[in-house]
């Protein structure tokens, strides 16, 4: 640190993660940064705090955790800074520890609001993770205690009171929202705006009570304990309430600088004092410094132009404006960007700028439907050309394209953007300057010179795709509601750049697997030949083939190894076994919702040892059984299917297993027999090919023991029934299920995972998991919902129809090969014959499992070549 400039930032909050992150990437690197915050955790993702509700095992932590790795970087977390010495430039933390510094950066946040009235003390906030964690374990005990749903009424009802009680409902609890104002987000929302929104929100399940403030959290004692039993209203009503959570907006956490101008004042001391907002806050310029030489403040306790802005936007301008000025720039912070965006499932909602139409001589050109919950309205100048602001409830698609071009000339009427008059966004020319990204301050400019080639890549080669543009931009990495724009943009970048943007599958298909899927479908054709000959050309490659094999799997049903099918398989999926480094094969039965009989236990321990496999649980919780040479597994597959056993299709792209915990019928806090389900819906979907590999889990209650919202389709019991989540993937690009719908019944929840498979399976690109196919599809989650729960596009029983004909045609991969004798020829070895082995070969123990001296294949007929001379872990 010899020599290096000594930053020290009080707060790990996401200013303080982005300033660090935008100092220690800057040149030349002649700093030092301690980040001294609170928390236990890395910095982490506050706008998805929600997650976390329903989610406790998400991790939330932002960008590269090897930043806090660095040499000139150093994290020290549980330290909290208690004092400021201006004069001499040291921080003193609770602990008793001293940092000295050049320049100070104040990123203390905000703390969440409570309430002045009795009983307060009783109740939960919504502001870290702590706070959410808590809220989970409260709703689940509550649950248990009270042998029903509980009441979690939220008192607050803007963003994050909506969000808290959206989470609370996702957990099972019965949600009620509490507000003083007249109409909900009243922050954000006008009167008919907020008129919509309420029937939004009344068709989510929600009870709402507005108007009128609370008085007191009403409180009772049973067996020795406080409990909360309802809220009393100013005007003597009474709700009856199980938990309250507060989420009345947040107070600037400023007390280090009151601290330090009351210290001053008792030593009557000249030294300059920080300025701080009637309303709290620490007073910066547009440099984002302070009335203290030295200090700087960015984020939510920064107070600029009166103002404190509780939003990730404005926090990451100021912090990347200050990394500019400490390095000599002339960056200046120009204001908050106010736009919102609600993240509440089955409502759309946004405002931005001048939305209530303050400005002079603005003029409003509205759409109100009230009863439909459908209100838009754009804010424009007196002549009606430059776009000031916006409001759009139950239908945001326009906002998309109108927020970057805020302040500027529409380039149509304004009311050509009402979509809810049925008509399309008008296409324009967006000035580089335009800010596509808020959170990242990214604009046009940037999107387009990375498409025509990324400055930050090695050989600065054009980005071709949006995760390319991600990593090189940081746009659409924070919120995620830009990047419909992002890829509109970049498509025509392409365009203009002589680009070609293909949707073909391979040099032999000019279709698309979705394309392929439907042109087969509709042609009745039933194998590859045919498909090759009406659609393709030349003989096809390694990606097209197993497409080609799983499009006519998911529409036949047919086995694997019929004539004409074998050779587009992949190996795996040719031999029905997955093949291992050694050569050797691995055969996983089915063990459907997990649940096994001691008699399947004992057969499956007894061909282990008879074929002297290695056995081993799955990640999926089912028993894998390795070492099996390929004249071996009709053998293995003989004894498995004679005691009942099936065929797992753990080598297919198709369903993989349900995940289940136990359930109402052994678990004191199970609500549905998720067993039972889980059991249901894995024999129901059993054998369904389809684009990738896919994972289901079924979860009792919302302690979420079977990992539900990790799967491609998760299953959550609740008091009023089942939640439905989708889209969720582990792997490389992990990703956690979306909700898709609540409170359903079994008939409903399994017409909608009918209808989720194969809207996935018709539409999904080659290898694509349904997480990365419900980001590229437009709409997203809200286009699923209106086509797999709506059914806008009067497909629900045709989807339906396709699923019954899988089930209907479905058969055991394993037995049908076993009563075939032509397809039990494939399973011969080719170099030495059955019953021969090579004396060369050694096997090593492995953790006490041993494979007794037996004939080994050097190679079998699907041409794999000679496996290692040792079995390795």
């Amino acid at each position: 640190m010899n020599g290096s400039r000594r930053i020290v930032v009080v707060g790990g909050g996401p200013a303080a993660h982005r300033f660090t992150e935008a100092m220690a990437g800057r040149e030349p690197s002649n700093v030092h940064i301690t980040v001294l915050t609170e928390e236990v955790h890395l910095p982490y993702d506050r706008v998805a705090l929600s997650q976390a509700l329903t989610n406790p095992g998400v991790d939330l932590t932002l960008g590269d955790a090897g930043l806090w790795e660095r040499e000139n970087v150093a994290l020290e977390t549980h330290a909290a800074a208690i004092g400021i010495d201006s004069i001499s430039r040291r921080v003193t933390t609770a602990d008793g520890r001293s940092f000295e510094y050049d320049e100070l950066v104040l990123a203390t946040g905000s703390n969440a609001a409570t309430l002045p009235i009795p009983g307060a003390g009783h109740t939960h906030v919504y502001r870290t993770l702590e706070d959410v964690w808590a809220i989970a374990a409260s709703v689940c005990e509550l649950a248990e205690r009270l042998g029903r749903a509980p009441v979690v009424a939220t008192i607050g009802g803007g963003l994050l009171g909506l969000e808290a009680a959206a989470g609370a409902q996702a957990l099972g609890a019965d949600a009620v929202v509490i507000d003083g104002g007249k109409w909900l987000m009243g922050t954000q929302l006008d009167e008919g705006a907020g008129q919509a929104m309420g029937r939004l929100i009344a068709d989510t399940g929600f009870t709402v009570h507005g108007g009128v403030y609370p008085q007191e959290i009403i409180t009772g004692t049973e067996a020795g304990q406080v409990r909360v039993e309802g809220v009393l209203m100013a005007d003597g009503r009474r709700i009856d309430a199980d938990m309250v959570v507060v989420s009345i907006g947040v107070r600037p956490r400023d007390e280090l600088a009151r601290r330090h101008n009351e210290f001053l004042d008792s030593q009557d001391s000249l030294a300059p004092r920080f300025g701080l907002g009637p309303r709290g806050g620490i007073e910066i310029d547009a440099r984002c410094a302070t009335a203290v030489p030295h200090v700087w403040a960015i984020g939510e306790v920064a107070n600029f132009g009166g103002l404190c802005v509780g939003l990730v936007a404005p926090a990451n301008a100021m912090a990347e404006v200050l990394a500019e000025q400490l390095q000599g720039g002339s960056a200046e912070f120009g204001g908050f960007d106010t736009a919102t965006k609600l993240k509440l499932s089955g409502v759309d909602v946004a405002s931005f700028g001048d939305g209530f139409a303050r400005t002079e001589g603005a003029l409003e050109v509205v759409y109100a439907d009230a009863p439909r919950g459908l209100y838009q309205k754009i804010v424009v100048s007196q002549d009606a050309k430059v776009l000031l602001g916006g409001i759009f409830v139950g239908d945001a698609s326009p906002y998309q394209a109108l927020r970057p071009l805020l302040g500027r000339e529409l380039p149509a009427e304004p009311g050509a953007y009402l979509s809810a008059l049925g008509g399309e966004v008008p296409d324009g020319e967006l000035p580089d300057d335009a800010v596509l990204c808020s959170c990242n301050n990214v604009n046009a400019g940037t999107i387009r010179d990375a498409v025509g080639g990324c400055g930050s890549c090695e050989g600065q080669e054009p980005v071709t795709n949006l995760s390319a543009l991600k990593g090189c931009t940081r746009a659409g990495t924070q919120c995620g509601s830009c990047v419909p724009m992002l890829k509109k943009l970049m498509e025509t970048e392409m365009l203009k750049n002589g680009a070609v943007i293909s949707a073909a599958m391979c040099e032999h298909f000019e279709l698309s697997r979705a394309q392929l899927f439907e042109a087969v479908r509709v042609a009745g054709l039933k194998t590859y030949p045919e498909i090759m000959q009406r659609f393709g050309q030349g003989a096809g490659c390694d990606i097209c083939k197993p497409v080609i094999a799983s499009v006519l799997a998911s529409q036949t049903s047919g086995h694997p190894m019929e004539a004409g099918l074998a050779g587009a398989q992949d190996t795996n999926d040719r031999v029905m076994a997955n093949m291992q480094k050694d050569g050797t094969y691995s055969v996983v039965p089915r063990i459907p919702g997990g649940e096994i009989t001691p008699e399947k236990l004992a057969l499956i321990a007894h061909v282990a040892q008879k074929y002297g496999l290695y056995t081993k649980l799955t990640g999926g919780l089912r028993i894998d059984m390795f070492g099996a040479r390929l004249e071996q597994l009709p053998e293995i597959w003989r004894e498995l299917v004679d005691g009942g056993f099936e065929s797992g299709q753990a080598y297919g792209k198709s369903l993989r297993n349900v995940k289940t915990c136990v359930g109402s019928s052994w678990c004191r806090y199970g609500m549905l027999d998720s067993v039972a389900m889980g059991i249901e819906m894995e024999l129901r979907y059993r054998g369904l090919r389809a684009p990738h590999k896919f994972k289901m889990g079924v979860s009792g209650c919302a302690r979420e023991c079977a990992e539900a919202r990790a799967k491609d389709v998760g299953v959550i019991a609740t008091a009023e029934g089942w939640n439905l989540y989708v889209g969720g993937n582990g792997g490389a690009n992990p990703a956690h299920a979306r909700l898709l719908a609540t409170g359903i019944d079994d008939k409903t929840l399994i017409r909608y995972v009918d209808r989720y498979l194969m809207y996935y399976i018709r539409t999904a690109d080659k290898l694509q998991r349904t997480a990365r196919w419900m980001e590229d599809l437009d709409g997203g989650i809200e286009m699923v919902r209106s086509v797999v729960v709506e059914d806008s596009l009067g497909l629900g029983a045709e989807l339906e129809e396709a699923m019954e004909n899988h089930i209907g045609n479905y058969e055991d991969e394993w037995a049908a090969t076993l009563a075939d004798p032509e397809k039990l020829r494939r399973f011969r070895s080719f170099v030495n014959a059955p019953g021969m082995s090579d004396p060369d070969l050694e096997y090593v123990p492995e953790r006490g499992q041993h494979r007794p001296a037996a004939p080994v294949s050097l190679g079998a007929s699907i041409g794999i070549g000679t496996p290692n001379s040792t079995w390795e872990a």
